[in-house]
């Protein structure tokens, strides 16, 4: 049996780890930026209401979420690599047709099975 080895393509590869590893701190400095802000409104709004629960509760709970979303796998659709190659089929060959082309700068290839191929 033979095994043909092919370079999957481009447009299958999964994303880079570097790449997404960036993402992820990214999505983690602005869900932490988020918090700070909060943080900052409860203790700078005045005069003290129920939204100054609300901005606590956020700051308090803003970590989780942030380390939660920030190891979160990506969500990549899994796809089937692509082969390079493509299935070409071979124009049917005309027996009565002559053997020499009328055209001599046209190339004529004609490949046999061996047998016992199909």
């Amino acid at each position: 049996m033979k095994h043909s080895r092919h370079a999957p393509a481009v447009t299958s590869l999964p994303q880079a780890p570097q790449d997404e590893a960036s993402a992820r701190v990214r999505r983690y400095a602005f869900t932490m930026l988020i918090r700070v802000v909060c943080f900052a409104l409860t203790v700078l709004v005045t005069p003290y209401g129920w939204y100054t629960w609300v901005f606590a509760c956020a700051a308090a709970f803003l970590p989780y979420i942030a380390v939660v979303f920030a190891n979160a796998v990506s969500p990549t659709a899994k796809t089937a690599p692509e082969s390079p190659t493509q299935q070409l089929s071979a124009p049917s060959v005309d027996p009565d047709a002559s053997a020499e082309p009328t055209d001599p700068t046209i190339i004529t290839i004609q490949e046999h099975p061996k047998d016992g191929e199909q």
